[in-house]
């Protein structure tokens, strides 16, 4: 049994909005759905269960956002990792034009959201960079650029100059600029939705670690620290946290620390001539930096760093350097924060979702846009939850693959975090 924990030492915990109260389960429950899992995912699930009348309860380990829904870069991304060509390739023209047509709508779909339930989360929608440094990956970008244009999306191409204004920096020759994309705060956000889903009727509860799931008959048992739970259907929703509560359902991800570290607030003339636009901005290169100013001025600018827990800004002092190297007016500026969370990588750098059994559903590795698009997912699983086998959602259901030679993933991650670094600096 876990214990709890505190949240990571993060800018985002000492300035969320207070939570709604999640009390641990302490009493048996019987219900149609149970939601194990209380990030984006499962709170979103849970919000759209409950507006069509289903009776859900989410089960948290922690408190709801403690994972890395609390802890992210705040970014909410439009698309998936792969191109729009390449995923019509993947999946076939149908289903592939509905997963394009999903990911790249994510972003509305989750302000929209936002404004509905008036959710008080910082959220802005002033366009997503991606931005390239070196030729290879720029001409990568703009070919990215051209497949979402011929398909109509509101995405341009910007060159050096363009780029130079918009974020205050030379070090970028190209970049894909999508005027869905935004930012918000992260942990904010996740009790917003945990409100949410309490006041449309759904059951949230904290502190409740999911021990064991069984058959019983013909329902579902989950057994907790103090009580029982039935249901007759269940949402595994754990990413970046998954056990072993499904066989080898652990295995068909890779949990990778990102890490964040985040200024005091700049003076404004700084913060006018950093991201001027308010975009937020991520690179496109073998190990990814991304970045953003918040609403208060301050830079938050995320990365890779150690596979394991940090709590200060000088445990990932390279971010600190590379700002910096961006922005030589930030020397001398203080640092006030840096922490981490893990987050789900899987094999092909698709969302994975699963049917193992009967009334089980699993959905996981966001691989970096979960913020989005795991907030779209939740009403994409409330309609399969509630209609079945029949309820088409616009994400493939695959069979449970684990990743071969998975028991050296720490080895394989650092491994790659470092060649990635060498072969970003030599333009590879």
């Amino acid at each position: 049994m876990l214990a709890r924990l505190p949240l990571p030492p993060s800018l985002y915990a000492d300035t969320a909005v207070a939570p709604v109260a999640t009390p641990p389960l302490d009493m048996d429950k019987n219900v149609s759905v149970a939601i194990i899992g209380g990030g984006y995912t499962g709170l979103s699930t849970a919000l759209h269960l409950a507006e069509q009348g289903v009776e859900a309860l989410v089960l948290e380990a922690q408190e709801p956002g403690w994972g890395a829904s609390g802890n992210n870069g705040g970014h909410t991304n439009p698309g998936l990792k792969h191109d729009p060509d390449q995923i019509e390739a993947d999946f076939g023209v149908d289903l592939g034009r509905r997963m394009i047509e999903f990911s790249y709508g994510t972003t509305n779909f989750t302000h929209e959201l936002i404004r509905r339930y008036q959710i008080p989360c910082e959220a802005r929608q002033n366009g997503t960079l991606r931005a390239a440094y070196n030729a290879t990956s720029a001409a990568a970008i703009e070919t990215t650029a051209q497949q979402c244009i011929r398909r109509g999306m509101p995405v341009t191409y910007l060159n050096r100059e363009q780029l130079r204004e918009m974020t205050g920096t030379d070090r970028y020759i190209g970049a894909m600029l999508d005027a869905r994309g935004g930012d918000l705060h992260p942990l904010s956000y996740a009790r917003g939705l945990a409100r949410g889903a309490i006041s449309a009727g759904a059951k949230v509860h904290g502190e409740t670690q999911a021990l064991s799931l069984r058959r019983d008959g013909s329902r579902w048992r989950i057994e907790t620290p103090r009580a029982v739970v039935h249901a007759n259907k269940v949402l595994l929703a754990t990413n970046g946290f998954t056990d072993d509560l499904w066989p080898a359902l652990r295995r068909t991800i890779v949990p990778v620390f990102s890490s964040i570290a985040a200024t005091a607030p700049l003076s404004d003339a700084v913060a006018r001539a950093i991201m001027p636009t308010r975009s937020v901005l991520y690179e496109s290169g073998h190990i990814t930096v991304y970045y953003r100013i918040d609403q208060h001025n301050r830079l938050l600018m995320g990365g890779r760093g150690p596979m394991r827990w940090i709590k200060s800004p000088y445990d990932v002092a390279y971010l600190m350097r590379y700002a910096e190297r961006l922005w030589p007016q930030l020397r001398g500026v203080a640092w006030t924060h840096g922490w981490n969370s893990r987050l789900a990588i899987t094999g092909d750098h698709y969302p994975h979702v699963h049917e193992p059994a009967e009334g089980i559903l699993i959905s996981l590795g966001c691989n970096g846009r979960g913020v989005a698009l795991a907030t779209a997912m939740g009403a994409q699983l409330a309609r399969r939850l509630i209609g079945g086998a029949k309820a088409e959602i616009d994400m493939p259901i695959t069979g449970i693959k684990p990743i071969p030679m998975h028991a050296f993933w720490p080895v394989g991650v650092t491994t790659a975090v470092i060649a990635g670094r060498i072969r970003d600096r030599l333009g590879m």
